[in-house]
């Protein structure tokens, strides 16, 4: 092919490539033209979504999480003195966790009060309002929601719900992470063991050793004799 053909081929590519972006402006024009009012409509119903996205947060959520963060500071103070019922209730001038999940659910301290709320019910030996609770508890951070799985494992313990403590020992070991991981799999052996089932108990006790610097893999080896013998 010669260098002229070359270049007209080159050219009538470029032409119809404009050819047919020229089509679909056209085609878009008249779709344009057949629609502009919904497209309108839609347009504007998006700009309102975003603005009143824009309102909530800075006029409502964020000064009410601020708000919240202030109320949940003493219930805190007493959380960590042990004052459960305090913690939970208020003190009369203070307000207790209970109050800021009704008041603040929408926040991070009205969830963050909600794993409070279950962790101190626990601790007063109300286990079923524990589990309530804490099943009702959700959050970005990791160890936090598996302590809260593994809390409300903890409470069927007590509740003599053998095999729904071993699902959530189980489902908080899943998680895989390394800190809260061996505590869910040691306490997931221990209730193998409780049943008999030492097959699987050693297994739950092997699996500690994919921690290495956890205090739990240390008594693997430990452990896992314990069941053989």
């Amino acid at each position: 092919m010669s260098k002229q053909e070359t270049e007209e081929k080159s050219v009538k590519a470029t032409e119809e490539g404009f050819a047919t972006v020229q089509q679909s402006l056209n085609k878009f024009e008249l779709f344009f033209e057949d629609h502009q009012k919904a497209i309108g409509i839609g347009f504007i119903a998006v700009i309102v979504v975003i603005a009143l996205g824009w309102l909530v947060k800075t006029q409502y959520l964020n000064p009410m999480q601020e708000e919240a963060q202030k109320e949940i500071f003493q219930a805190q103070y007493y959380f960590e003195a042990d004052s459960f019922n305090l913690a939970l209730n208020g003190d009369g001038m203070n307000c207790g966790f209970l109050k800021i999940i009704d008041e603040y659910s929408s926040t991070k301290a009205g969830k963050l009060a909600t794993y409070y709320a279950g962790v101190c019910y626990f601790r007063l030996g109300d286990y079923d309002n524990a589990k309530k609770f804490l099943s009702q508890f959700s959050s970005d951070d990791e160890i936090l929601s598996t302590m809260a799985i593994g809390l409300i494992g903890d409470a069927e313990v007590e509740l003599g719900n053998d095999d729904a403590a071993i699902a959530q020992f189980k489902k908080a070991a899943d998680k895989g992470n390394k800190v809260t991981a061996p505590i869910f799999l040691e306490k997931l052996g221990v209730m193998y063991e409780k049943q008999g089932k030492a097959d699987e108990a050693v297994a739950a006790y092997t699996k500690l050793k994919d921690y290495p610097m956890s205090a739990q893999a240390q008594m693997a080896d430990k452990l896992i004799n314990s069941v053989k013998k």
